[in-house]
């Protein structure tokens, strides 16, 4: 019997062995070279813990509250697209997951699982994903099915004018099945017989002269908050600020958009900075271990969003290893805020961590 899994990197080799090439590569690839895949993880290692010794942290509360509701801890899952192609039960699976975990799920507006059937599987607090379509009634319609359904906010996400170039998709000749949740709305099933059906559907339904105003548009359909996910500037952190959405996400669409797009993590203080304050900041991208959501905090995130590994887990053992993914998130930020010496999430600060390599004063 193969041992457990000790760290969420190894439900990834696991994930590998028991997908189909198709739907592994869907999960796991990013755009063109995937330089930024890559520096998503790496650029957390050039981040260091500087640690206060001799601190009561014999009692570790990592809960806090976003937009008024509270969480375990400070990480969310994030919308990932097609659940049931990494397990049958889908996204009713993850859903479950983030309810055990009491934390929040963001539901793909890709899912192949309806808005309706996850919003009752189980009592939970979930976010919808948002793509604007050119047909802008598809896209309300299913702002206004979450709304009525008890989800919480709207996560527009900005980063997808067009789909990146993702060479494995377009070499497997990835499928777009018909996803339940815009059954007699528009078809998204696509037949290629070149190149990605994901990335055809996408050109055929996106909406690329979507623009700030259109966040207007947006509230006028719906009284949720709104997040916006995408944001790598200081500059768009502020416009984002002045149209009066509720949040923002620091995403580069898992690396899966624009490559040679900074790491995540290395702008999220221009983005905090530009903020002010004035709105929550999350940081989605790169996530694999306590540590690294302790940096992130450090640098002014008020949470993370984790994916593909929350995907692995659901592949691997179901809504089972989805929740096991995120309980080993949460035991290793526990155990690195002990070893830190902050007792709560308010005590990690900026001096909780140093961003450039330390300087050496060795004279040889």
């Amino acid at each position: 019997m193969a041992a457990e899994p000790v760290n969420v990197n190894e439900y990834q080799e696991l994930a590998r062995k028991v997908l189909p090439k198709m739907y592994y590569d869907f999960y796991t690839s990013g755009a063109e070279d995937q330089y930024t895949l890559r520096h998503n993880v790496e650029a957390f290692s050039r981040i260091t813990i500087r640690p206060r010794v001799l601190i009561d942290v014999s009692r570790i509360n990592m809960s806090t509250t976003l937009l008024g509701h509270k969480l375990s801890a400070p990480i969310l899952i994030a919308p990932t697209a097609m659940h049931k192609l990494a397990h049958p039960d889908g996204e009713i699976a993850t859903s479950k997951a983030a309810a055990a975990c009491e934390t929040i799920m963001v539901l793909s507006f890709m899912s192949t699982c309806t808005i309706e059937e996850v919003a009752s599987c189980c009592n939970g607090v979930r976010f919808l994903q948002l793509y604007v379509f050119k047909k802008r009634e598809v896209s309300a319609s299913l702002v206004q099915r979450a709304e009525r359904s008890g989800y919480k906010a709207i996560v527009l996400t900005v980063d997808t004018p067009r789909l990146g170039r993702r060479e494995a998709d377009i070499k497997n000749k990835m499928i777009s099945p018909q996803l339940k949740n815009f059954d007699g709305l528009v078809s998204t099933e696509v037949s290629t017989e070149e190149g990605s059906g994901i990335e055809a559907l996408a050109l055929r339904a996106f909406d690329s002269s979507l623009c700030w105003k259109d966040i207007g548009w947006l509230r006028s359909i719906t009284k949720l908050p709104i997040l916006i996910k995408g944001v790598l500037t200081g500059e768009d952190a502020w416009k984002a600020v002045e149209v009066g959405v509720d949040g923002i996400i620091v995403s580069n669409h898992g690396a899966r958009q624009l490559d040679f797009a900074p790491a995540t993590i290395s702008v999220l203080e221009e983005v905090v900075s530009a903020v002010g304050g004035k709105i929550p900041v999350l940081l989605d991208g790169g996530i694999r271990r306590g540590t690294d959501i302790f940096k992130a905090l450090a640098l002014g995130a008020k949470a993370v969003l984790v994916g593909r590994p929350v995907i692995y887990g659901l592949a691997v053992n179901g809504e089972h290893g989805s929740k096991r993914v995120v309980n080993m998130l949460k035991d290793e930020l526990e155990l690195a805020m002990a070893l830190a010496g902050c007792p709560s999430i308010k005590d990690i600060t900026r001096n909780c961590v140093r961003t450039k390599p330390e300087r050496s004063f060795s004279m040889l």
